[in-house]
């Protein structure tokens, strides 16, 4: 009786062992795959006009490591490659009026994964912006609206911030630099280093990565495929198409209001994500211009789609 129970035990046994062979094996094919599949970093990367060489080993390191870790969270960068299709149309067209070079729409990327995000420091919406600096570039922030949260107005005023602070750096680097570190804290730290360019400096762990981060959300959204990413046109989300209404009176009940429009609450959110609460308060000087779905846009009540009865 125990010589059987101790092959029992020993089969079992056998066939946990073999099963971790071959799952060690199948997950060393995948690494594997991945691997062969990664190319090598560029010699030389553009950013905003500047060229930056790849040449030497800190740099090669520091921005090989944003790669992987892209390359690891999968999900969150396929979502920004398909979110990017819809969004970075109108912040090129945006940056474009405000004369700040385009790289600084991959900014926006790392800083929200183009989504209305909302960070523990209070930074809000796709630019990440402050409520102070909010103010200073004349983003409304009440109980009923936000507009960090409206995407034209934001990425105007994040631009208007970018003009600002290129203006006292001089260069385009520092100034995406600075966007994460403040403007005053990054020319602290340029006095205390006696540096003057930010790959020359000791930053902050956030900082540090900060432009390494951008280019590496560069370099895929570029050539997506290249480093693995394989999203087919089809599979991206399509851009906003809207007719714009302009709201000259105050809103008592924004879902009856929305109802008389055609659309529902939800809707409504999804196309006017600036909108906090069902009221909106129109000053006499001040309407609001409100997006809703076009006619030949597939984005309307469901019940218009479904076949149930």
């Amino acid at each position: 009786m125990m010589n059987v129970i101790r092959l029992f035990y020993f089969l079992i046994l056998f066939s946990a062992l073999s099963a971790c062979d071959y799952i060690n094996k199948k997950s060393g094919e995948s690494n594997k795959a991945i691997m062969e599949e990664f190319p090598e970093l560029p010699e030389m990367i553009d950013f905003a006009g500047e060229k930056i060489s790849l040449k030497d080993e800190d740099l090669i390191e520091r921005l090989d490591r944003e790669l992987l870790i892209n390359e690891n969270f999968r999900a969150n960068t396929i979502q920004i490659i398909k979110r990017a299709n819809r969004f970075f149309p109108t912040i090129s067209k945006i940056l474009k009026e405000e004369k700040v070079p385009d790289d600084f729409k991959y900014l926006a990327a790392i800083e929200s994964a183009l989504t209305n995000t909302v960070s523990p420091a209070g930074a809000e919406g796709f630019w990440q912006i402050m409520p102070e600096t909010a103010k200073e570039y004349n983003l409304i922030i009440n109980d009923e609206v936000d507009e960090r949260h409206h995407l034209e107005k934001s990425t105007r005023a994040a631009a208007k911030y970018l003009k600002s602070s290129y203006q006292k750096l001089g260069d385009w680097i520092s100034t995406a630099a600075a966007y994460n570190r403040g403007v005053s804290g990054f020319l602290k730290d340029k006095e205390w280093q006696g540096m003057n360019h930010y790959f020359d400096m000791h930053m902050n762990p956030e900082t540090g990565r900060y432009i390494f981060r951008i280019l590496a959300m560069k370099l895929i959204m570029e050539q997506p495929e290249k480093y693995g990413f394989h999203i087919s046109e089809k599979a991206k989300y399509t851009p906003f198409q809207t007719r714009q209404v302009v709201v000259s009176k105050s809103v008592t009940n924004l879902v009856s209001w929305s109802n008389t429009q055609g659309i529902n609450y939800k809707i409504l959110k999804k196309l006017n994500p600036w909108i906090k609460s069902l009221t909106l308060t129109v000053e006499e000087d001040h309407p609001y211009t409100i997006s809703l779905p076009s006619d030949n846009y597939n984005l309307k009540l469901y019940s218009r789609y479904s076949q149930h009865k």
